[in-house]
C-alpha cells in the first residue's frame, strides 16, 4: 500500500502533468512545455517556502513591509541549487522529492501558522467558518503528503500541546481553553497522522531487510558527522546562529522578543535532537543507509534557516549605530557572498537534462511502436530502461504530452559502469 501515506502528493503530480504542460503548449513546444512546468512547480514551492519562513522570522504577511523583503533576502541565498544543494538542499533537484518533501513541508507551515501567531500574541484569534473548513481541509491534506511531514508533526505536535499547557499555568488559565478551535484543529491533526503512520507499517515499499533498530542508531553518529561535514554549508550557518545568539545575550538590551529568540533556538536544538533520534524508527531506506540526508533532515534545515533570518533581523534592528553595527552587516553580506558563491550554477554532463532531452526528440520523430535508444541515460525515470515492459507507463505520458505520435515504448543499452545513476525515488 505505498499510495496513502503520500496520497496527496500523488494526487498533485498526477493532475499538475497531465494538465499543466498542456496548457503551456499554448506558447512552447512539448518537449520544453514539460520543463518549463517542471521548473514552474519547483519555483512555486520555492517562493512558498521563502515567504512563510519569512513570515515566521520576522511576524509580518503584508508585503508592503520591508523586514518582510529584508528577511527574504538574507534567506535566498540558504536556498542552495547547486554548491551545497546536497548537504542542505531544500528544493531537490528532483520533482518528486520537491513534491514529497519541501512542498508538504510548506503546508505545514502553513497551516501551523494560525499556532504561531497565538503563541506571539498570547491569544487565539477566532477563525471565521470559511477559514476554519479551509484549516480542516489543509490538515487532511498534510496528514497524508509523505512521511517527513508526520516525523516533523510526531516532534512538534506534543511540544505545542506541552507550551500550552505550561502557559496556561504559569501566566494565563484560559490559554489552552479560550477557544474550541486549536483544540479541534491539533486532535485532528494527530488523529490523521497517527493514521497514516499507522497505514505507513503496510508500506508495500518498505525495505524487507533491513538493520536491526541497534544497528540502524549506531550509524547515527556517522551519518550526523557525514551530513555536517560534506560542506561548508552547515557548519558555517551553525556558526551564525550562535553568533547571533551570543549578539543578542550580551551585547543588545534584554527584550522579551530575544528572550524569545533564544528559547527558540533551545527548543530548535530539542526539536533536533528528537527527530534524529526518531529517524531510525522509519527513515532507513537502502540508498539512504546513514539515514540522515537532507531530504530526512529538511525540517531541522527549515528551522536553522528560519531562526537565522529572525535572529539576525533582530540583532540588525537592535545593535547600535556604530563600527559593531557596520562590521556585523558586512559580515552578513560575507555570509550570503559565500553561499552566492557556491552555487553557481554548474552542472555535471551526468547531472544536466540534455541527454534527457535528445532521447525525448529521438523520440518525437520515432515510429509507434517499440525502439531503442541511442542515448544510455534515465529518461523519465530513475534508471535506464532495458526493457520495453519497463517503459508503459512513459509511453503513454509521452503520447498525452503529444511529444510522440502514439503509444511508443523504448529500450536502452546498460550505461556505461563509471556513469552516477539517480536515487531511489521517495516513498
Amino acid at each position: 500500500m505505498p499510495l496513502l501515506t503520500v496520497f496527496f502528493a500523488h494526487v498533485l503530480l498526477n493532475q499538475y502533468f497531465r494538465h499543466v504542460p498542456g496548457w503551456l503548449q499554448h506558447f512552447l513546444a512539448p518537449i520544453q512545455s514539460v520543463y518549463v512546468a517542471i521548473a514552474l512547480l519547483k519555483l512555486l514551492t520555492h517562493l512558498l517556502l521563502l515567504y512563510l519562513l519569512a513570515v515566521y522570522a520576522t511576524g509580518a504577511s503584508k508585503l508592503n513591509h520591508r523586514g518582510l523583503w529584508l528577511v527574504m533576502a538574507l534567506l535566498l541565498p540558504l536556498f542552495q541549487t547547486a554548491g551545497y544543494n546536497l548537504q542542505m538542499g531544500i528544493i531537490d533537484h528532483a520533482t518528486t522529492y520537491a513534491a514529497f518533501y519541501a512542498l508538504p513541508m510548506a503546508l505545514l507551515l502553513l497551516l501551523l501558522l494560525p499556532f504561531y501567531r497565538a503563541a506571539q500574541h498570547g491569544v487565539w484569534r477566532p477563525l471565521r467558518w470559511v477559514e476554519l473548513i479551509a484549516l480542516i481541509g489543509l490538515t487532511m491534506v498534510v496528514a497524508f503528503n509523505g512521511s517527513v511531514v508526520l516525523g516533523a508533526v510526531a516532534v512538534l505536535l506534543p511540544g505545542i500541546v506541552l507550551y500550552a499547557l505550561r502557559r496556561q499555568a504559569q501566566v494565563d488559565k484560559t490559554f489552552l481553553w479560550s477557544s474550541w478551535q486549536p483544540i479541534l484543529l491539533l486532535s485532528l491533526l494527530g488523529l490523521l497522522c497517527v493514521y497514516s503512520l499507522y497505514i505507513g507499517l503496510n508500506n508495500s515499499e518498505n525495505p524487507t531487510v533491513l538493520p536491526s533498530l541497534w544497528e540502524r542508531y549506531q550509524r547515527l553518529p556517522l551519518g550526523f558527522f557525514r551530513q555536517f561535514t560534506v560542506k561548508l554549508g552547515l557548519p558555517l550557518l551553525l556558526v551564525m546562529l550562535l553568533l547571533n545568539a551570543q549578539l543578542i545575550r550580551r551585547v543588545l538590551p534584554a527584550t522579551s522578543e530575544g528572550q524569545h529568540l533564544l528559547r527558540s533556538l533551545r527548543w530548535l536544538a530539542l526539536f533536533a535532537l528528537v527527530y534524529i533520534l526518531l529517524l531510525p524508527l522509519g527513515g532507513y531506506r537502502p540508498y539512504r543507509p546513514l539515514l540522515l540526508r537532507r531530504d530526512t533532515v529538511l525540517p531541522i534545515i527549515l528551522g536553522m534557516v528560519c531562526l537565522y533570518g529572525a535572529s539576525s533581523y533582530y540583532v540588525w534592528r537592535y545593535l547600535p549605530m556604530g563600527r559593531l553595527r557596520v562590521g556585523y552587516i558586512v559580515l552578513l553580506g560575507v555570509f550570503s557572498a559565500i553561499f552566492l558563491n557556491a552555487d553557481r550554477l554548474h552542472i555535471s554532463p551526468v547531472d544536466n537534462n540534455n541527454c534527457e532531452q535528445q532521447a525525448l526528440s529521438y523520440l518525437a520523430h520515432a515510429p509507434a511502436g517499440v525502439v531503442q535508444l541511442p542515448q544510455a541515460c534515465p529518461v523519465l525515470s530513475w534508471n535506464v530502461a532495458t526493457d520495453p515492459a519497463q517503459t508503459t507507463v512513459q509511453a503513454q505520458l509521452l503520447n498525452l504530452w503529444g511529444i510522440t505520435r502514439g503509444l511508443t515504448g523504448y529500450y536502452q543499452q546498460p550505461p556505461d559502469p563509471t556513469q552516477q545513476l539517480l536515487p531511489t525515488p521517495p516513498n
